[in-house]
């Protein structure tokens, strides 16, 4: 697989819903703080998305793709002069063909997408690699979501046996695409694992260790495999990804481990053979230092906090630096 697939398969995404609202007249809708990342598009009409602690609101088109990954409070509406209503009391009075929520009797606009939460713990990698709104809206981009848009609101308006599942896989699948246009149109300059794939020979040396967590790479190996010298490597791999290829080897090796001790009974010998370790005292050291606790302990449950750091890295988060100011 090539590394946004193994992240999030690693992290197990599931959809809390896959659904959506059609909403008639003024409207304002407030939503509270979310786990996870919600994706959602504007299938017709327009409206306002205004997410807490950004200062700039969004003005959505039909068609238009949005992320939400921070989990901060926001506002859809028509009007953002209008009271917001809760959106629970909202969805409370709406009629519901199929799983879209039919509000004031519809007609002005309407969105869908998931919300998804990530089973597998460290939603960080992914999540602190992005910004508060992620705003999907070249036409390019619209093209390229609107299949999935249109089957899916054929399997919440006309729903058949499995419909649900249907709408499940097609929200995953808007998920996935919306990320690869995010970094398809971004510009050179962003730093984090994330935006590295975007680069060729980064996003090459990325896939090999991917591929290979247990080989005993080299930074010369690396240099090499993507048509570059040792120091050109390390020095443009820590410019583009804000860690070096080793440290971010580890951490990779250490999420894989963290994900075994979790969901298998391998012994922690093979673990740590299978990410090329020689011993279990060498690879446990190495874990406890990524991941804020011993294998033993994180394989019981005793799994501390971990917060996203500005770069997509995650760390343990009495482990953060303080912010001056």
């Amino acid at each position: 697989m090539d590394p946004l697939s193994e992240v999030l398969s690693l992290l197990k995404p599931r959809s809390y819903i896959a659904g959506g609202f059609d909403v008639g007249g003024e409207w304002s809708a407030r939503f509270g703080q979310h786990e996870g990342i919600k994706c959602y598009a504007v299938v017709s009409g327009q409206c306002w998305l205004a997410v807490e602690g950004v200062p700039d609101a969004v003005r959505l088109e039909r068609g238009d793709c949005f992320l939400l990954p921070q989990g901060k409070p926001f506002l859809l509406a028509s009007d953002l002069t209008l009271t917001p209503i809760d959106v629970v009391s909202v969805l409370r009075s709406a009629r519901r063909p199929g799983s879209i929520a039919v509000i004031n009797g519809g007609g002005a606009c309407c969105i869908m997408g998931g919300h998804f939460a990530f089973t597998g713990g460290h939603a960080g990698i992914l999540l602190g690699a992005l910004p508060p709104i992620v705003h999907l809206q070249k036409e390019s981009d619209k093209e390229a979501m609107r299949w999935s848009l249109e089957r899916m609101r054929k399997e919440l308006l006309e729903p058949q046996p499995g419909s649900a599942l249907v709408a499940e896989h097609l929200a995953h699948m808007m998920l996935v695409q919306a990320l690869r246009l995010h970094l398809e149109g971004q510009p050179q300059g962003g730093v984090g694992w994330l935006f590295a794939l975007g680069d060729r020979q980064m996003g090459e040396a990325i896939s090999a260790m991917h591929e290979s967590p247990g080989h005993r790479w080299t930074l010369q190996e690396l240099g090499e495999r993507v048509g570059m010298s040792r120091s050109i490597f390390a020095l443009k791999f820590k410019e583009k990804v804000g860690t070096s290829p080793m440290e971010y080897l580890t951490r990779w090796r250490m999420l894989l481990a963290g994900d075994r001790l979790t969901n298998s009974r391998d012994p922690l010998s093979d673990i740590a053979s299978s990410l090329g370790y020689e011993s279990e005292s060498a690879f446990s050291t190495a874990f406890k230092r990524v991941m804020g606790c011993s294998p033993r302990q994180y394989g019981r449950g005793r799994i501390p906090t971990l917060a996203p750091h500005g770069d997509g890295r995650v760390v343990p988060a009495d482990q953060l630096e303080p912010v001056a100011g």
